[in-house]
């Protein structure tokens, strides 16, 4: 099957061009704002576990990341961080596990963390890549994944000790499922793009 090569930048850029400083700025707050609020409802789509819970957000990311860019992605995950730090219940477990930097401070606050991470690569990417091919799109949504794990495992560490089995709490539960999530985003996100354009 060939390659379906698709034309650089994001979604969010093709159906807004923007060339003036305040039109791009207006373009990442609506993008923040959608973002935010697409965050907030996949974290409420989850599977419990200990002591991190499953949620749909890294599917949501990795698509938000592709579809709006770095600036936009980060901003809206930058937003999201923000409002559950001042104590409105858009994470995971909110309001029952408590709300605000306390939560944050929490089991999850290394992957809230790798989020950004997520966002920056996957959003860098389709900002710079000549062409955004089937393979690279998995490819780099793959890689984002692993790299959101490195903060969370390392927090997790900080938290309850790195001789406890950090992976085997962390990690092993939820890696298969992030990785399925990461290849469905990167099969999608070509066609989405395709569509778009």
């Amino acid at each position: 099957m060939a390659q379906h090569i698709q034309p650089r930048g994001s979604i969010l850029e093709h159906l807004w061009p923007a060339d003036e400083f305040v039109q791009k700025a207006l373009r990442i707050a609506f993008a923040a704002l959608v973002g935010s609020v697409l965050l907030t409802l996949s974290a409420k789509i989850q599977v419990p576990f200990l002591p991190v819970p499953m949620t749909l957000q890294v599917l949501a990311i990795l698509m938000m990341a592709a579809s709006f860019g770095r600036a936009a992605a980060v901003a809206a995950v930058m937003l999201y961080l923000v409002q559950g730090a001042a104590g409105v219940p858009v994470f995971a477990g909110t309001p029952e596990k408590g709300v605000g930097l306390a939560y944050m401070m929490g089991p999850t606050g290394g992957y809230l963390l790798g989020f950004l991470f997520m966002a920056w690569m996957v959003g860098g990417f389709v900002d710079k890549a000549k062409a955004l091919t089937r393979h690279k799109m998995i490819g780099v949504m793959l890689l984002a994944t692993l790299v959101m794990y490195v903060p969370g495992v390392l927090w997790l560490g900080v938290l309850f000790g790195f001789d406890q089995p950090l992976l085997a709490w962390g990690v092993f539960p939820f890696i298969l499922g992030d990785l399925l999530k990461a290849l469905i985003a990167g099969l999608t996100f070509p066609m989405l793009r395709r569509w778009v354009g």
